[in-house]
């Protein structure tokens, strides 16, 4: 479990078709190295990833076959990603709660500086990611643990707002347009959306009915937003 509160950037580099090398910035290592075990698990760019070997200034890890379709990992050397070591009990729980488990992928459609944010808009059409935007809730990018600013009713476009200090300590301001980054929705509303759907196919009279999808509307009516 994660928090999509980036410590470190890094660099990662394929070998092989299931191997990753994962380098960390000199700057920031220690955190991510200081007690680095075999068997740790780190969110590389959102993906939770277990260490296989450590290295003096980073790791190895393996990547499933699953991991690589669904994710951007492993699609060029060299390329910079996030990284996070995984949420110690009783530790500040600063963004989300964030499994590591990535539900697709999506592109940078635009990103434009404010005055006070970077405002950063997305695109996926990838129903098992578009299901769970909805406005105000939850999403990781790249491992970033952010709030949807704005969003269209089907969830395949969005807008996040991301202040300065989180655009320049990640790896957010490499993106370009056209840019792919790992989405992973909220596991809470994944949760929600199970039980209603079991509420649903229990089909008692005397259990309130479910609906056919998790919407804004309904979540509205209901005190979540």
């Amino acid at each position: 479990m994660f928090t999509g509160l980036v410590q470190s950037l890094g660099t990662l580099q394929p070998l092989g078709v299931d191997r990753l090398k994962i380098t960390c910035a000199p700057s920031t290592s220690g955190l991510i190295l200081s007690d680095l075990a075999i068997g740790d698990s780190v969110a590389v760019d959102g993906v939770c990833l277990t260490v296989v070997e450590c290295l003096p200034q980073g790791f190895m890890a393996d990547a499933s076959p699953e991991t690589l379709d669904r994710s951007s990992l492993g699609q060029g050397d060299d390329v910079p990603v996030n990284l996070e070591t995984s949420l110690r009990v009783g530790s500040k729980l600063g963004g989300h709660f964030v499994t590591g488990h990535v539900d697709g992928i999506g592109y940078l459609q635009a990103s434009v500086q404010t005055a006070t944010s970077w405002e950063m808009t997305f695109t996926t059409d990838q129903e098992q990611v578009a299901r769970y935007i909805i406005p105000k809730g939850s999403i990781a990018v790249n491992g970033v643990s952010l709030t949807i600013a704005d969003c269209d009713p089907a969830g395949h476009w969005f807008m996040v707002a991301v202040i300065p200090h989180t655009y320049a300590e990640t790896n957010l301001h490499y993106l370009r347009p056209g840019s792919i980054v790992n989405l992973e929705g909220d596991i809470l509303g994944k949760y929600v959306e199970k039980s209603l759907r079991h509420a649903k196919g229990r089909g008692s009279t005397s259990e309130p009915s479910a609906p056919e999808s998790l919407t804004p509307t309904f979540l509205a009516e209901h005190g979540y937003l």
